[in-house]
Protein backbone atom coordinates (compact mmCIF):
# COMPACT_ATOMS: atom_id res chain seq x y z
CA UNK A 1 0.00 0.00 0.00
CA UNK A 2 1.29 3.35 -1.26
CA UNK A 3 -0.37 6.06 1.25
CA UNK A 4 0.08 9.34 -0.31
CA UNK A 5 0.07 12.23 2.45
CA UNK A 6 -1.21 16.03 2.22
CA UNK A 7 -0.99 19.12 4.54
CA UNK A 8 -3.10 19.45 7.77
CA UNK A 9 -5.80 21.35 7.87
CA UNK A 10 -4.92 22.82 11.27
CA UNK A 11 -8.31 25.01 11.50
CA UNK A 12 -10.21 21.85 11.43
CA UNK A 13 -8.28 19.78 13.99
CA UNK A 14 -8.63 23.08 16.50
CA UNK A 15 -12.22 22.85 15.61
CA UNK A 16 -12.58 19.09 16.84
CA UNK A 17 -10.23 19.75 19.99
CA UNK A 18 -12.71 22.60 21.03
CA UNK A 19 -15.86 20.76 20.36
CA UNK A 20 -13.88 17.91 22.35
CA UNK A 21 -13.12 20.01 25.15
CA UNK A 22 -16.23 22.04 25.37
CA UNK A 23 -18.94 18.88 24.46
CA UNK A 24 -17.40 15.65 25.67
CA UNK A 25 -18.63 15.28 29.42
CA UNK A 26 -19.08 12.09 31.02
CA UNK A 27 -19.16 8.63 29.49
CA UNK A 28 -21.77 9.47 26.78
CA UNK A 29 -19.11 11.60 24.81
CA UNK A 30 -15.99 10.94 24.33
CA UNK A 31 -14.97 11.88 20.45
CA UNK A 32 -15.39 14.76 18.62
CA UNK A 33 -15.02 15.06 14.61
CA UNK A 34 -14.82 17.83 12.58
CA UNK A 35 -15.50 17.85 8.56
CA UNK A 36 -14.81 19.98 6.27
CA UNK A 37 -17.10 20.97 3.39
CA UNK A 38 -16.64 21.35 -0.14
CA UNK A 39 -17.65 24.92 0.40
CA UNK A 40 -15.12 25.51 3.03
CA UNK A 41 -17.92 25.31 5.87
CA UNK A 42 -16.73 23.45 9.51
CA UNK A 43 -19.34 20.32 10.31
CA UNK A 44 -18.68 19.22 13.89
CA UNK A 45 -19.98 16.22 16.08
CA UNK A 46 -19.40 14.12 18.84
CA UNK A 47 -20.15 10.20 19.10
CA UNK A 48 -23.41 8.97 21.63
CA UNK A 49 -21.85 5.83 23.15
CA UNK A 50 -23.91 3.37 25.02
CA UNK A 51 -23.40 -0.09 26.04
CA UNK A 52 -25.30 -1.80 23.32
CA UNK A 53 -23.38 0.06 20.85
CA UNK A 54 -23.30 3.71 19.71
CA UNK A 55 -22.69 5.75 16.51
CA UNK A 56 -18.72 7.05 16.62
CA UNK A 57 -18.63 10.50 15.76
CA UNK A 58 -17.50 10.20 12.61
CA UNK A 59 -20.73 8.71 11.66
CA UNK A 60 -22.70 11.06 13.61
CA UNK A 61 -20.80 13.67 11.76
CA UNK A 62 -22.21 12.38 8.59
CA UNK A 63 -25.70 12.88 9.42
CA UNK A 64 -25.20 16.45 11.13
CA UNK A 65 -23.61 17.44 7.93
CA UNK A 66 -26.53 16.04 5.76
CA UNK A 67 -28.96 18.02 8.43
CA UNK A 68 -27.27 21.51 7.65
CA UNK A 69 -26.95 20.71 3.46
CA UNK A 70 -23.73 19.62 3.55
CA UNK A 71 -23.25 16.10 1.21
CA UNK A 72 -19.82 15.99 0.18
CA UNK A 73 -16.41 16.48 2.90
CA UNK A 74 -12.98 17.02 1.98
CA UNK A 75 -11.75 16.07 5.24
CA UNK A 76 -12.63 14.60 8.87
CA UNK A 77 -10.34 14.08 11.68
CA UNK A 78 -11.80 12.94 14.87
CA UNK A 79 -10.18 13.58 18.30
CA UNK A 80 -10.61 12.23 21.71
CA UNK A 81 -11.93 13.95 24.74
CA UNK A 82 -9.54 14.61 27.97
CA UNK A 83 -6.68 16.03 25.81
CA UNK A 84 -6.25 12.16 23.79
CA UNK A 85 -5.59 14.20 20.38
CA UNK A 86 -6.29 12.95 16.74
CA UNK A 87 -7.61 9.57 17.15
CA UNK A 88 -7.91 7.40 13.68
CA UNK A 89 -11.13 6.40 12.55
CA UNK A 90 -12.23 2.44 13.25
CA UNK A 91 -12.51 0.16 10.89
CA UNK A 92 -16.64 0.31 10.80
CA UNK A 93 -16.07 4.08 10.45
CA UNK A 94 -13.12 3.36 7.59
CA UNK A 95 -15.75 1.63 5.81
CA UNK A 96 -18.68 3.61 5.56
CA UNK A 97 -16.52 6.97 5.31
CA UNK A 98 -14.71 5.76 2.25
CA UNK A 99 -18.28 4.73 0.96
CA UNK A 100 -20.16 8.41 1.23
CA UNK A 101 -17.26 9.75 0.43
CA UNK A 102 -14.36 8.23 -1.96
CA UNK A 103 -12.43 11.03 -2.19
CA UNK A 104 -12.40 11.79 1.55
CA UNK A 105 -8.76 12.85 2.87
CA UNK A 106 -8.75 11.93 6.53
CA UNK A 107 -6.46 13.28 9.23
CA UNK A 108 -3.92 10.52 11.25
CA UNK A 109 -1.10 10.73 13.41
CA UNK A 110 -0.28 12.47 16.41
CA UNK A 111 2.07 15.55 17.20
CA UNK A 112 4.60 15.92 14.34
CA UNK A 113 3.66 12.96 13.12
CA UNK A 114 -0.19 14.31 12.41
CA UNK A 115 -0.31 13.86 8.15
CA UNK A 116 -3.24 13.72 6.31
CA UNK A 117 -4.34 10.38 4.31
CA UNK A 118 -6.83 9.27 1.37
CA UNK A 119 -9.57 7.86 3.49
CA UNK A 120 -8.94 4.52 0.61
CA UNK A 121 -5.34 4.08 1.64
CA UNK A 122 -6.76 3.29 5.14
CA UNK A 123 -8.98 0.23 4.01
CA UNK A 124 -7.04 -1.10 1.22
CA UNK A 125 -8.96 -4.14 -0.69
CA UNK A 126 -12.32 -2.49 0.69
CA UNK A 127 -15.58 -3.78 0.31
CA UNK A 128 -17.96 -2.45 -2.18
CA UNK A 129 -21.50 -3.02 -0.69
CA UNK A 130 -22.94 -1.53 -4.24
CA UNK A 131 -23.24 -2.59 -8.24
CA UNK A 132 -23.05 1.28 -8.53
CA UNK A 133 -19.94 3.01 -10.59
CA UNK A 134 -17.48 4.55 -8.38
CA UNK A 135 -18.66 2.34 -5.22
CA UNK A 136 -21.16 4.69 -3.79
CA UNK A 137 -24.82 4.15 -2.55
Amino acid sequence: MTTHTGPVDHELVEAAVRVARTRCRGDHHTMAAAGRARDGRIVTAVNAYHFTGGPCAEMVLIGAAAAQGVYELDTVVAVGDRGRGVVPPCGRCRQVLADYFPALRVVVGNGDDTRTVPVVDLLPERYVWTDRPGGTG
